[in-house]
């Protein structure tokens, strides 16, 4: 068995890419019987800075941040957790993210460490048409995070990748696929939440009673607030009039222009919004909805992205329109366990749902299918029993 350490570039919270994939994939390597520690740099949740625990096996260590101090702090992190990764004497380190502290420590290991096995994780397009586009990074650090990638890409022994698409950018960068391994997120076993507890719910939530809900669970990358609010339009025009809930909040405050847009045009729906539900009660929450709107956009990072909300709305058997971009086509069997439009055509993503909504023994069918599906084919002991092969030299 193997002594695997598992580093990110960001803490377990508030970003999903170390909770929601990293530490599943850790677990179930630990379950197989290999040592598995995560070594962190929590700067974006200084609580957790020097703190330790485990979790199913897993060792979770999160370096002690150092004092914030101009020019120095960033090296003076990446170094302090570069002797974290290893002071525990790996055999293999996965590196979470092709940018930022991660990337150095894939990069120093590759350099002056041979004998540890260094595979790098991708499961977004960081550099230019990704995330350096959207977020507002100065652009210094979008020229060395677009660096870091495509060296990583180019140079790493072995690259898991979240999306087929990954897959397909990462040979062009690399110029070939040896090496590049397809790796998606998986699901954990949903739970069933008791009908009494969602009634309440909704009752809290003040939805209208007799009418259908419609999800809309975002965090507004998939699809801008002012589409979201003209397909709506456009559902209302098919003669359906249901209740809408917004599950989620936008990265930079986008739900305030959704709520605006609905406002200033008029939409005749009801629309609740629940802001960003815990973990804990997002099951009941995802249990309201009758059917789940998934518009998303055909640019990069949506073709790229492994959408975990998606695959949460797939595993609750929630029966899910979404546009044929990306990963949703891998993770949607069409008319099978949900149903894909045409990217960018708003009348079909619009008249798909209404007819989903006017048939409730087809939405349950297609539930169940996805969650059976998801279970069956993305479970997540399932998706990491091939990585001890990556991990072999």
């Amino acid at each position: 068995m193997s002594r695997i350490v598992f580093t990110g570039t960001f803490a377990l919270a508030p970003k999903s890419t170390m909770r929601a994939r990293a530490l599943p994939l850790a677990r179930a390597l630990a379950a197989m019987g290999h040592t598995v520690t995560m070594v962190l740099p929590p700067w974006d949740n200084p609580a957790d800075s020097g703190r330790a625990w485990e979790d199913a096996g897993v060792h979770i260590v999160n370096v002690a941040l150092p004092p914030r101090a101009p020019l120095v702090w960033y090296p003076w992190l990446a170094k302090r957790l570069l002797r974290a990764v290893l002071d525990l004497q790996p055999d293999v380190v996965h590196a979470f993210k092709p940018k930022g502290f991660s990337a150095f420590v894939a990069r120093s290991l590759l350099r002056s460490h041979p004998e540890v096995r260094v595979v790098v994780d991708t499961d977004d397009w960081e550099g230019d048409g990704g995330w350096n586009s959207v977020e507002p990074y100065p652009w210094w650090q979008k020229r060395v995070f677009a660096s870091q990638e495509r060296w990583l890409l180019r140079h790493a022994p072995a690259v898991t990748c979240a999306s087929l698409e990954l897959v397909r950018m990462a040979t062009a960068v690399r110029g070939s696929d040896a090496g590049l391994h397809y790796l998606p997120n998986g699901a954990y076993p949903w739970p069933e939440p008791a009908d009494g507890a969602v009634a309440a719910l909704r009752s809290s939530l003040s939805l209208p009673p007799g009418r259908p809900v419609v999800l809309l669970y975002t965090r507004f990358v998939e699809c801008g607030p002012e589409r979201f609010v003209r397909l709506l339009h456009l559902v209302a025009l098919q003669g359906i009039a249901p209740a809408v809930l917004l599950v989620g909040e936008g990265l930079h405050g986008e739900q305030a222009a959704f709520r605006a847009e609905a406002e200033r045009t008029g939409l005749p729906l009801p629309v609740t919004e629940a802001g960003w539900v815990a973990a804990e009660v997002l099951p009941y929450h995802l249990a309201l909805g009758d059917a789940a709107l998934f518009p998303m956009a055909d640019t990069v990072i949506n073709r790229t992205k492994c959408s975990v909300k998606l695959i949460d709305l797939l595993s609750a058997g929630v029966p899910v329109v979404a546009e044929a971009v990306g990963q949703n086509r891998a993770y949607i069997e069409d008319g099978v366990s949900g149903v894909l439009t045409p990217a960018g055509d708003d009348a079909a993503l619009a008249a798909a749902l209404a007819a989903l909504l006017a048939d409730p023994e087809r939405r349950s069918r297609l539930g169940t299918a996805a969650r059976g599906r998801m279970q069956a084919e993305f479970a997540w002991e399932r998706l990491a029993a091939g990585l001890p092969q990556v991990y072999a030299r």
